[in-house]
């Protein structure tokens, strides 16, 4: 008989920003068990519900019981499994006793490379009953949970002590230990709204009833779609904060969520406004409420009880986030007592890494690469040094104590607050973008001078003491670094040399800490990281390939390079010559070095040898103005009117000819042609 499944875990209060992944990898782990066990379809995914008290899901079209199956053992090899006498070994013995069959029942079979031994046994499939409270007690073991707790004289653990199980199929009760707890049908609903004690008939009325008794919205995804709409409606003619991470926070501490509108005092807006909106959202979880890009004195609460006079949830809210705001009114008075120069010396007691000296020496460098990136783009190098003299001091200041994420932020509003420019200002708040992937870059070429950097002196610096990111791990947040340089020289464009950087950054450092390969290591993690970039950015692999082989030195050159190799690509004579380059490449390998330093005319000897060397010399005037004026597109575009005199020169030339002369010359002849082909991309990399 099929059913609904429900199994809840009612718990106390669940940690918050974890709880969301805890009910889908509950999900997911009974799926897969129930699937394997043959109780659900595979195709079955379920409902998933978790509230700050409780962990459960459904299952629609659940059987009672499992259908009867044929359970295939895969036993040892045929080899090993036999003597010589052709009686079973003991590892054969021992599969058969586990499997419970005798010699005569097995069967062989091979994976291709070795034969072996299948026992096929068949089960008659059980009861749910027998296997639920177990397949439970396993997926509870298997979630992301960092610590467990201990609760009373048991001996149970999980991540907050549970007071009650449910396992229900359709109307009946399923018997059952979990965690030391016997399952029943009764659940509890909201804290303080509910009726109490609720009772589940069925397993499929479970959501509506604790809804409509317990006042608990039992899913994760409804709860937080309702708050959004009710912020959306509260603001009005304003707009909220969106945060997802804090709206996911934020669904997974309320059960029944009503959002009320609360105040403080205007005269904190003369704070600003980055810190009144961190510190609501961090401290106090609320969504502040903007007019166009200002903020107000006004926010939303989303509370956890839906009342009909919400006088004292809202001032006990504008009482409670009325300190955060003075500390950071306090802070941000305080700090601008002094000067940002004037804390520069503070940085010297700041270690940056025990290799890489403090951050008053980091600080030393990033002046001079600053100014050298600076002069380079045309941008003011005395604002660049400024900027980077000043871009960590905020380090030292206690708004950036309290809130580590408003460095650069806080340095900005200091900066203007002492009379700085406002490009230097600006250049110490953007110098750390991008933050994150998609994140705005800086604007302006101090700016960009002043991030480059940073980035560049970062990366650098860890690579030159063998600190590579590995796997996973990325502690210094190299990969971002990488990222922001790439996408900086590419999307703003610069025109400059990324060795050259790369060289310029490495100035800055002692000899004596640079081991290993530090450059070819640091060349090859920027490669494949603007690898990554350019393929998430969907282009085609094989053009990405095609650029990136002749580790181009401007990335701001990258995307008419690609631009190039798209449009080639389109051409009717690719193909064709994309698989000649290839040819050619192989032919100029193969050949150990034995190709002329240039063609001599005099040794061309078969018409087609002396068209195609017609046709190059043509060409490759043309072809150097357009690389010259960057037009990658009109280049190889002409190199396409080859096509012909490269078809015919292979269809009727030897080039390994026997006389060593003319063999020279033929391949010196490829190598001009292959030297033409592949100044925009290696296309031989088209070729399939």
């Amino acid at each position: 008989m099929k059913a609904t499944l429900l199994i809840e875990l009612l718990t106390e209060e669940l940690p918050p920003k974890s709880l969301a992944k805890l009910g889908l990898s509950f999900r997911e782990q009974m799926q897969k068990s129930l699937a394997t066990a043959g109780f659900i379809e595979a195709g079955n995914e379920g409902r998933w519900f978790a509230t700050p008290r409780r962990l459960a899901m459904q299952f629609d079209d659940c059987l009672e019981s499992q259908p009867d199956r044929v359970i295939e053992k895969k036993g040892p090899a045929v080899s090993s499994g036999v003597g010589a006498d052709g009686t079973p070994t003991k590892a054969l013995e021992g599969f058969m006793r586990s499997a419970g069959v005798e010699f005569a029942q097995l069967e062989k079979q091979s994976d291709g490379k070795v034969d072996y031994f299948v026992a096929r046994m068949s089960r008659k499939g059980g009861r749910i009953d027998e296997t639920l409270a177990g397949m439970v007690e396993a997926a509870l073991k298997k979630l992301p949970v960092a610590k467990l707790m201990r609760w009373g004289a048991s001996e149970a653990q999980f991540v907050r002590p549970v007071h009650g199980l449910m396992l229900m199929h359709g109307a009946r009760t399923i018997s059952g230990e979990v965690l030391g707890l016997a399952s029943r049908n009764v659940t509890r609903g909201h804290r303080f709204m509910s009726v109490g004690v609720i009772d589940i008939p069925r397993a499929g009325d479970y959501e509506a009833i604790l809804e409509k008794q317990g006042r608990v919205i039992a899913s994760f995804d409804k709860r937080r779609a309702m708050i959004v709409e009710q912020l959306d409606r509260a603001a009005g003619k304003l707009t909220w904060v969106r945060d997802d991470a804090l709206l996911d926070e934020v669904a997974a501490l309320v059960e029944f969520p009503a959002v009320y509108e609360a105040s403080f005092e205007p005269e904190f807006l003369a704070v600003p406004q980055e810190c009144l909106i961190l510190t609501m959202k961090a401290n106090q979880k609320y969504f502040p409420l903007m007019d166009g890009d200002k903020l107000t004195h006004r926010f939303l609460v989303v509370s956890n009880m839906k009342v009909v006079d919400p006088t004292n949830i809202v001032t006990g809210n504008a009482r409670v986030v009325r300190p955060r705001l003075a500390d950071a009114k306090f802070f941000f008075e305080t700090d601008k007592k002094t000067p940002l120069s004037a804390r520069i010396g503070k940085l010297s007691r700041v270690v940056y890494h025990n290799k890489l000296g403090t951050q008053g020496e980091r600080v030393d460098r990033l002046v001079r690469l600053a100014a050298t990136i600076a002069h380079r783009i045309g941008a003011d190098p005395m604002q660049a040094e400024q900027a980077a003299l000043l871009a960590k001091a905020d380090l030292v200041t206690d708004m950036v104590g309290e809130f580590p994420e408003l460095q650069g932020i806080m340095g900005r509003y200091y900066a203007l607050a002492d009379g700085e420019p406002a490009a230097v200002a600006d250049a110490i708040q953007s110098h750390y973008q991008p933050r994150f992937n998609g994140d705005a870059l800086p604007v302006g070429g101090v700016a960009c001078a002043v991030a480059l950097a940073d980035k560049l002196d970062a990366l650098i610096g860890f690579f030159a003491i063998g600190q590579i990111p590995t796997g996973d791990k990325d502690p210094f947040g190299l990969r971002r670094a990488a990222l922001g340089v790439l996408r900086i020289l590419m999307e703003t464009p610069l025109p400059l040399s990324l060795p050259e950087l790369i060289d310029a950054a490495a100035a800055g450092f002692a000899p004596e800490i640079f081991t290993g390969d530090w450059r070819s290591a640091s060349a090859d993690f920027l490669r494949e990281r603007l690898r990554n970039l350019l393929r998430d950015a969907g282009h085609d692999h094989r053009a990405v390939d095609a650029v990136l082989a002749l580790d181009p030195a401007r990335i701001d050159q990258v995307p008419a390079r690609l631009a190039a190799v798209k449009a080639f690509a389109a051409l009717p004579e690719a193909d064709a010559l994309a698989a000649a380059n290839k040819r050619i490449v192989n032919i100029l390998r193969k050949s150990g070095g034995e190709a002329g330093a240039a063609v001599n005319p005099a040794l061309l000897q078969e018409d087609a040898e002396k068209a195609l060397f017609a046709a190059v010399e043509t060409a490759a005037p043309g072809i150097e103005a357009q690389l010259a004026a960057a037009d990658y597109t009109a280049a190889l575009k002409t190199l396409a009117g080859l096509r012909g005199a490269v078809d015919a020169f292979f269809d009727g030339v030897m080039v390994m000819a026997e006389d060593a002369q003319i063999r020279s010359n033929r391949l010196a002849l490829l190598s001009r042609l292959a030297g033409l082909m592949n100044r925009v991309a290696d296309i031989s990399r088209l070729s399939s």
